[in-house]
C-alpha cells in the first residue's frame, strides 16, 4: 500500500511547475528534521529577478556575441 502512495504522489509531483516542485521540495525536507532550525530558511525562489536592473536595454544576444568575441583576443 505504502508503495502505491508513493507511485500516486511521484505522478502528482511530475504535474506540477518548476516553482511548485522547489516549494514541495522544501516542505518534504521539513519532515525529514535535516533543516537547521537555527538558521532561517530562504527559498531559492526569492533570487528571482535579482540584478534584472543591470540588463535593462542590454540586447541578450549582442552580448552573447560580444564576449564570445572577445575570447578570441
Amino acid at each position: 500500500m505504502a508503495s502505491q502512495t508513493y507511485e500516486s504522489a511521484l505522478r502528482m509531483a511530475e504535474s506540477l511547475s518548476l516553482e511548485e516542485r522547489l516549494r514541495l521540495i522544501e516542505e518534504l525536507q521539513s519532515y525529514t528534521g535535516e533543516s537547521d532550525a537555527s538558521e532561517p530558511q530562504h527559498s531559492i525562489m526569492e533570487l528571482r529577478g535579482l540584478g534584472k536592473e543591470i540588463w535593462e536595454g542590454i540586447d541578450a544576444q549582442e552580448y552573447v556575441n560580444s564576449e564570445r568575441a572577445s575570447w578570441n583576443g
